[in-house]
């Protein structure tokens, strides 16, 4: 996060009427909601674990162990687990 100088950023009025609430600190001002981003959104991260996950079930509904899906993709039992036995 970076540190902006509320006297470069602000208004002049808006920052008198800010300073009436709060002056010498550091308030952090979200962003509005409707501008946060889910997780994978932006690195496409989410769609490679799904394509991930989208190869490992028809391997384990084939005969593959959960030990040996562990293994080939550098996952815990427990992850292989939760992706085999998940509904989506």
């Amino acid at each position: 996060m970076k540190y902006s100088n509320a006297e470069f950023v602000f208004p002049e009025e808006l920052l008198r009427i800010i300073q009436e609430y709060v002056q010498g600190e550091l308030i952090y001002i979200p962003k509005p909601k409707e501008a946060h981003l889910k997780w994978g959104e932006t690195t496409q991260s989410k769609s490679r674990v799904s394509a991930r996950n989208a190869e490992i079930k028809p391997l384990f509904r084939n005969g593959v162990s959960i030990e040996d899906l562990a293994a080939q993709y550098f996952l815990s039992y427990e992850s292989i687990k939760k992706i085999v036995y998940s509904k989506n």
